[in-house]
């Protein structure tokens, strides 16, 4: 969290607003590609080898390569992965969204390099671009479109939706459903000595675990948690122009994010007010 905190201040302005509108934006590219320009795809893949070989658009490309094939579904998820990426990125701040995001594609990237080297130890040069050709199309898209997900029902685990238009289920049990059928796949791909899927999933989505486990603090990005700084925000609201509140880390204020909450630190010698980010991970300031 400090980490990420000193980050923020100091990268945040670099963030990218509306990110999901960017990752839907390819996708509709990669359909269109798919439809006017299908034999195009193949020179997008992920694929390490021809990377070596001189192909280093590959290692942008690949984000153009969407999950799956058009259709009337496809267009429904596009919306829904807008709506729950646009509502992540309210919940977390952009910074830390756009960390989230990168970080799954950083991390799919070295996972393919990973599978390439790994494949160069066992079966030689030849070996690994064969390997690495196979799996090139599983390092996609698809798995951001799930760390999204993943990230979304993390984040509201009782939220509703309607499966199949009809039948009202929980986010939680929806995420629970896809991570058993990930590691079905893994243990498959493990018992028939496919190891690669394994690279795949893992690194894929690695953001989501290594994410939630290094911030913690999840509480802050619960539902109960945003309804209550809405309600706090409304009781505090001052006129146009005048604080009442400002970290002492960050120094931003109740008109820099209606959600922020700030207290005061009881172990700190003086009257030092701090944001909901930064209450429990700043260093105590002692009186000499």
């Amino acid at each position: 969290m400090k980490f990420l905190n000193k980050m923020e201040r100091k990268f945040g302005k670099y963030a990218i607003s509306n990110l999901t509108l960017f990752i839907v934006g390819t996708y509709i590219i990669g359909y269109l590609m798919e439809v006017f320009a299908p034999n195009l795809i193949i020179w997008l893949y992920l694929n390490p080898a021809l990377i070596f070989q001189g192909q280093v658009w590959r290692l942008v490309t690949w984000l153009l390569v969407p999950p799956g094939q058009m259709g009337f579904f496809t267009i429904i998820m596009l919306f829904f992965y807008y709506s729950i990426g646009s509502t992540l990125e309210r919940t977390w701040g952009t910074f830390r969204y756009n960390v989230y995001i990168f970080g799954g594609i950083i991390a799919t990237i070295l996972g393919a390099f990973v599978l390439y080297g790994i494949s160069a130890l066992l079966y030689g040069p030849t070996g690994a671009l064969l390997n690495t050709t196979l799996y090139s199309a599983a390092f996609s898209t698809s798995y951001i479109s799930m760390s999204i997900f993943l990230g979304f029902a993390l984040s509201y685990p009782d939220m509703q939706v309607l499966l199949m238009f009809l039948i009202p289920i929980k986010m939680k049990w929806l995420a629970i459903l896809d991570l058993v059928f990930l590691a079905s796949d893994m243990i498959r791909g493990v018992r028939d000595g496919n190891w690669g899927i394994c690279v795949v999933i893992l690194s894929s989505l690695l953001n989501v675990l290594v994410f939630f486990l290094s911030t913690r603090n999840y509480r802050s990005v619960s539902p109960r948690e945003i309804h209550r700084k809405q309600v706090y925000r409304r009781q505090t609201q001052q006129p146009s122009g005048i604080t009442k509140h400002k970290c002492a880390i960050c120094g931003r204020t109740e008109q820099d994010s209606p959600d922020l909450e700030f207290r005061f630190c009881s172990k700190c010698d003086g009257n030092y007010e701090y944001c909901q980010d930064h209450l429990f991970t700043h260093e105590h300031k002692k009186g000499k």
